[in-house]
């Protein structure tokens, strides 16, 4: 694998460009989350990872669509990240028009918003643990359209309906990757 892809030249391209611990700590939960896709269908878990953590690392500077992920995509371009990666990144925001053409680019896609919506069922817990929420609870907050109100339930599903997998086994993933990292991500 290339060194591109290695964790650390990862993290360093992640911190250059993303300041807040908040997003950064999205992009560990994500990069968790394709890291045990991976794993899950026979994916290379460093190159799946990376996917994770650079989804979004453009978002800060360049948040308004669709600067995020097209600024993104050429910065990748100019270190020397491949078409393939660069369109993974792209698929993930469906107004950039770029298919999901494979199971990485499904994947980030339908970890992608239930990262950050898990992340807030975590932050309502009294102990604010990962550990802590439940699949069933995930659902309950789901159909609550004041919580996490920016988190988009229609990507949710269409994530899952994309894997050929109930969202509630995609919750299940999500939340069991996340229980691996919880200290990372402060939770």
């Amino acid at each position: 694998m290339s060194e591109l892809f290695q964790r650390s030249t990862v993290l360093d391209l992640l911190h250059e460009y993303t300041k807040t611990d908040g997003l950064r700590r999205h992009g560990y939960a994500v990069e968790a989350a394709m890291r045990a896709a991976a794993e899950r269908t026979g994916g290379d878990q460093e190159y799946w990872g990376a996917v994770g953590l650079l989804h979004d690392f453009d978002y800060e500077m360049y948040p308004e669509p669709p600067d995020h992920p097209l600024k993104g995509a050429d910065i990748l371009r100019e270190r020397g990240y491949d078409e393939k990666f660069v369109r993974t990144i792209l698929s993930h925001a469906p107004y950039t028009g770029v298919p999901r053409e494979d199971d990485c680019a499904r994947w980030l896609f339908a970890v992608d918003e239930l990262c950050g919506f898990c992340m807030a069922c975590a932050m309502v817990q009294p102990d604010k643990k990962i550990a802590q929420v439940k699949v069933k609870s995930v659902r309950k907050k789901l159909k609550k359209k004041d919580f996490a109100a920016k988190v988009s339930r229609e990507d949710i599903d269409e994530g899952a309906a994309d894997l050929g997998l109930e969202r509630d086994e995609v919750i299940a993933h999500v939340l069991a990757a996340l229980v691996g990292v919880g200290e990372d991500l402060g939770l």
